[in-house]
Parts: C-alpha cells; sequence; structure tokens
C-alpha cells in the first residue's frame, strides 16, 4: 500500500496573506503528521495566529507526544498567549505506521470526511470546538486501521461557504466528494484540487474566506521504498 496526501489551497479574495497554515512533521515512531489550522478572521493577523498553533502542535509531535495531547497542549498555548480572546480550528491527521491507524484530530465546527470502501462516506462531525477561547477545550479522536481504499479530506470552512456570500447554493462538499468516488477519483491530489476549483467556481473567482483542503488516501502501488514530495508555491509580483 502507498499512503498519499494531496494539499490544495488559496487566500481570500485581495488578501496578499492566508489565514491558514498547513505544516507536516515526521513522527519519531514512524509516519506522518499533517496539521492544518485556520486562525480566527484573515490576513496577517490570523496568519500569526494559525502560525503559533501549528508551530506548538508540530513541534510537540516531532517530540513524540500523542496526537489529543498535542492538539490540547497548542489549545492551552493559545488560551495563555491570547488571554482567551482569539480562536483558531485546528485538524491533526496522522498517519502513524506505529500502530498502523490514521489518527484524525478535530479542533473544529467543519466535519472530517472519511472513506471506507466497509463503511462508505461519513462525515466525522460529532460537536467540536475551535482551540483558544474555552479552558477546557478538547479534540474529538477518530482512528481508523490503514487499509486499502480509505479517504480522508480534512478542510477549513472557508470550503463548505463557498458560495454563500455571492448569493449562489453553498458548495456540497459531501456531495461533491461521494461524486468523486463514484467517479473512481482517488488520487489524493486530484480530489483537493478539484474540490476547492469547485468552490472558487461557486465563489466567481473571488473566495470570501481562505480555502485549504488536505487529502489522504491509502492506494495499491506496487513495493517500492522511495518516499516523494511536491508542491506548488505561487509568488506574486
Amino acid at each position: 500500500m502507498n499512503v498519499q496526501f494531496g494539499v490544495a489551497k488559496i487566500n481570500k479574495y485581495a488578501m496578499s496573506d492566508s489565514g491558514d497554515t498547513l505544516e507536516m512533521i515526521e513522527r519519531p515512531h514512524g509516519g506522518l503528521s499533517l496539521v492544518l489550522v485556520d486562525g480566527q478572521r484573515s490576513g496577517k493577523a490570523a496568519k500569526l495566529i494559525s502560525n503559533v498553533v501549528a508551530r506548538k502542535a508540530i513541534q510537540l509531535l516531532a517530540e513524540g507526544v500523542r496526537d489529543g495531547a498535542a492538539a490540547r497542549a497548542a489549545h492551552d498555548y493559545l488560551y495563555t498567549y491570547r488571554g482567551g480572546k482569539v480562536s483558531a480550528t485546528l485538524n491533526i491527521v496522522s498517519i502513524d505506521t506505529d500502530t498502523r491507524t490514521i489518527v484524525i484530530s478535530r479542533n473544529n465546527e467543519a466535519p472530517v470526511l472519511l472513506y471506507t470502501p466497509q463503511t462508505g462516506v461519513m462525515a466525522l462531525d460529532a460537536p467540536s470546538e475551535a482551540v483558544g477561547v474555552r479552558r477546557n477545550t478538547k479534540p474529538v479522536i477518530t482512528e481508523v486501521p490503514i487499509e486499502q481504499g480509505t479517504v480522508v479530506v480534512a478542510f477549513t470552512d472557508g470550503l463548505r461557504h463557498a458560495g454563500t456570500m455571492s448569493g449562489s447554493q453553498t458548495y456540497d462538499v459531501i456531495g461533491a466528494f461521494s461524486r468523486l468516488l463514484q467517479e473512481q477519483v482517488y488520487d489524493a491530489q486530484k480530489i483537493a484540487n478539484i474540490l476547492l476549483d469547485e468552490a472558487m467556481a461557486m465563489s466567481q473567482g473571488r473566495p470570501k474566506d481562505d480555502i485549504s483542503v488536505l487529502v489522504v488516501s491509502v492506494r495499491e502501488t506496487p513495493p517500492n521504498e522511495v518516499r516523494r514530495l511536491s508542491g506548488n508555491l505561487p509568488l506574486r509580483g
């Protein structure tokens, strides 16, 4: 098996800085953790907040701290740093090769979408609070085996709210994801690209909020020990 991940993200229209931050770290006992944070509001102020939360989570994960504890510590740090007056959503998706599981941690009102061949598409939407505001905030944790065909989609709320302020219908993320699976689209980067492109179209190319999409997909591939990572970073001006 091969675990793919793909990311697509874009700033709020006319904003030079995104309030969303994505970080990745190799886990000391094997695997990878991907951390996605959406800071309150947008622009430079939001970027500062999301960077603070992401850095704290990444630091702890790199030291072998478990995902739930890392999320709680990131919350405590932001709560203390800003006196409980600023929030951020936090998602951690970990491919843990030690336990052979995918660990999904949510401090986010927006759901995480999970597909397995056995259960189909599920929205992990148990009540969950952003970090930084309420003193005893905890993450909602879901852990599933690393099995062929599993797909996880995490996103910031700009994706599901696409189209809201332009007068069009709100983007149906679950419906779009289900449609892609029916069309046999399992490639992580393709799924991320299509979801972002469709949300952009609903926003008439002018997103009203930062949008980030993170996809993890377990595929069947020939044996290969080489790890590969690629990306694309647009530069303005």
